[in-house]
């Protein structure tokens, strides 16, 4: 096969492809709020605390309702459940549009609309992962359709930051935000425009709190799914806070502007653009073990990197080996984790998935604008990178117990080819 049929393959399937198309455009948007948000909360404040802050009211939902959002979306049609939530998330940009273009935002007004996209996410998050499935035609194309996901979503990364500082060093924070809101509604016409088969709403065989704990058990039980998890929130405790500290750092260390700061979010886009599509031209789910740890430890030497840099162009090359790594670690968890789940429990298992990466985040953010504020943002990225490859490191030494568990489970699902033991996950 071509390579680029190999790297394109998932895209054969009608639904994902017009799912890519639509939210390829979207995430731009989202990218540019992201951005413009942080700038405008430093620009408003000149606090590290409070880029913290932020960043925490807009994660924190994600920490207590995602666990309650899976039960719903194993019940429910995710599909709609997508379409509400692109809706949904449509209105809560419009609206920071327009405070921010009538010049009455305030920082209040910012924290409590960045909850509601919390809220939202959280429903959101779950809902999208375990439609992914649901999307492709062929089994064996799960995996680079969740390669693709994480290719758009760099693929935005690297254009949305760097329009977002042209934009906001031109015409302000508002006109960003308002781009934001009208790109959603490519996603909304993708999603309406596919051609799903509807379910209905699931029975209902135990109370909420019951399939809470069925999907709570899930998680702890397995071994293979809690220590990619365990890891996984590790390195989203320590390590993704470095985005929050990206105004300070461009704006002080490397004494820059909003540009800047478009240019760094875009390195490391770049990077992790790199990561997902190395991802995405594997043609199997084994080994995937090996690139958990090598990801994870290569995403703390970029922070490490970050830190210790004081010009422009190290600190280019340093996120952008850290979204590299990034991204390879994050995909790579999300692969493992569908490929091996039970249909019925996806999920939820999918929403501690979000919890994990997203979830946790916002203590570390909260955590990194404390200790910024005493100890400096470099030291900050600096100790985030050390703890990312211990983190690494304590997954390696149980990759070969893992790798006892997960076997049977590639052979039942029939993605176990036959090769020698010692080249098997």
């Amino acid at each position: 096969m071509p390579s680029w049929r190999l790297l394109m393959r998932a895209l054969g399937s009608r639904n994902y492809r017009l799912f890519f198309e639509g939210q390829l455009v979207s995430l731009i948007g989202t990218w540019m709020t992201r951005v413009a948000t942080s700038w405008l909360v430093y620009r408003l404040t000149d606090s590290a605390f409070l880029l913290g802050f932020t960043s925490f009211a807009g994660q924190i939902p994600i920490f207590f309702l995602t666990p309650f959002a899976g039960v719903w979306v194993d019940r429910w049609d995710r599909h709609r459940i997508l379409v509400v939530t692109q809706i949904l998330s449509m209105l809560q940009s419009f609206a920071l549009a327009g405070l921010a273009l009538a010049h009455i935002i305030t920082i209040p007004e910012i924290i409590a609309l960045v909850l509601v996209q919390g809220v939202i996410n959280s429903f959101d998050m779950p809902a999208r992962q375990a439609f992914v499935p649901q999307m492709i035609e062929r089994r064996e194309d799960l995996a680079n359709a969740i390669a693709l996901n994480s290719s758009m979503v760099n693929g935005a990364r690297l254009v949305g930051p760097a329009v977002a500082g042209m934009l906001i060093a031109a015409v302000g924070e508002g006109y960003c935000f308002l781009i934001d809101g009208f790109s959603y509604m490519a996603v909304i016409a993708s999603l309406l425009a596919m051609r799903v088969a509807k379910t209905n709403s699931r029975a209902r065989p135990q109370r909420l709190t019951a399939e809470v704990i069925e999907g709570w058990r899930t998680v702890t039980e397995s071994t293979p799914i809690r220590s990619v998890l365990l890891l996984l929130a590790l390195v989203s405790l320590v390590g993704m806070p470095y985005t929050v500290l990206m105004p300070i750092f461009a704006g002080t260390i490397l004494h820059g502007g909003p540009h800047t700061l478009g240019f760094i979010m875009a390195a490391a886009g770049v990077g992790a653009l790199g990561g997902a599509i190395t991802l995405a031209m594997r043609r199997s789910v084994l080994g995937l073990g090996r690139v958990i740890v090598v990801s994870a430890s290569l995403f703390g030497a970029g922070l490490i990197g970050l830190g210790l840099s004081r010009t422009i162009w190290l600190s280019l090359v340093a996120v952008a080996v850290a979204g590299f790594g990034m991204m390879r670690h994050m995909a790579s968890s999300n692969t493992i984790l569908q490929t091996i789940v039970e249909e019925d429990k996806r999920g939820r298992v999918m929403a501690y998935y979000a919890l994990a990466f997203q979830g946790i985040a916002p203590f570390g953010s909260l955590a990194a604008g404390a200790i910024a504020a005493r100890v400096g943002a470099p030291w900050t990225i600096i100790s985030g990178g050390v703890l990312c490859i211990a983190g690494g490191l304590w997954f390696s030494l149980r990759l070969p117990r893992l790798r006892e568990i997960v076997r049977p489970i590639y052979a039942e699902l029939g993605v176990l080819p036959p090769l020698p033991v010692a080249q098997e996950p």
